[in-house]
């Protein structure tokens, strides 16, 4: 293979090389079309789950690239009517510029991706299926990645009380005292006491992003951010330039479920 998606696979390599610096030439092919499934479709899309699962996630993205008819990728699971309204949704996206000043982007803020099946990819996004993500963007500790066993969730009010923010710091010195992990969304409140309740106790915090990490949301978390991102991270499975709307904050919200066992 000398091309993918009409671009040469050497520009491919040093695209994804910064982001994934320990794998060879074979893992950034795979690499790159994660990263590109991740900018074409919109968080908790079934039919691109469904695709990728089926294909891979180059083969399937080759099949769309050639924008086929939608009756020839058309099986038991997928008719072609959802294969239709999928491609129809994934068209605009098909622009290979945007997702290499992504990539640029991701490259230049130091952030890296994690694949599915990697090491530190976390273990309860697999309940997910179909609607879950392949490839999560990490600035920060990647190896502070949770698993279920290790790990719990604390989210809460953005509008939160004086006594819910003490109950959610209680909850989080008591949980880093037997060595767990907490997972959280990083709003204003509740979110925000969480995390830093974990940091203040010496414990690993992960903050999931619902929009890119070139542009960390809510701005005035910024500082807590970075504080996070020196033992713990901060996640997204929305590339760097992506907007955090009302949508992906409805999806965010399963990523923290998932990745957290309790």
């Amino acid at each position: 293979m000398t091309m993918m998606w009409n671009v040469p696979v050497a520009d491919i390599d040093a695209a994804i090389a910064p982001l994934r610096p320990d794998t060879d030439s074979g893992d950034r092919l795979e690499s790159f079309a994660v990263a590109a499934w991740s900018f074409l479709v919109e968080p908790g899309d079934r039919v691109a789950g469904a695709l990728i699962r089926r294909f891979g996630a180059s083969e399937a993205l080759s099949r769309i690239v050639a924008r086929p008819a939608a009756s020839t990728l058309a099986d038991d699971e997928l008719s072609a009517a959802d294969i239709a309204e999928a491609l129809a949704r994934w068209e605009p996206r098909l622009e290979t510029p945007a997702l290499f000043r992504s990539l640029t982007s991701a490259a230049t803020l130091g952030i890296r991706l994690v694949r599915d099946g990697d090491e530190q990819w976390p273990d309860g996004l697999v309940d997910l299926g179909d609607n879950g993500p392949r490839v999560l963007w990490v600035r920060g500790q990647v190896e502070s990645l949770p698993t279920t066993a290790s790990s719990v969730a604390i989210v809460g009010a953005r509008a939160s009380t004086g006594y819910g923010e003490h109950v959610a710091m209680d909850f989080a010195a008591g949980f880093v005292s037997r060595g767990y992990a907490v997972v959280s969304g990083g709003a204003y409140g509740i979110d925000g006491m969480a995390h830093r309740a974990t940091l203040a106790c010496g414990g690993t915090t992960i903050a999931v992003m619902a929009g890119g990490l070139d542009n960390l949301y809510p701005s005035g978390h910024e500082e807590l951010f970075k504080r996070i991102m020196n033992t713990g991270s901060v996640v997204s499975e929305v590339p760097p330039g992506g907007a955090p709307t009302r949508w992906r904050f409805l999806q965010r919200n399963r990523l923290i479920a998932a990745m957290a066992g309790g």
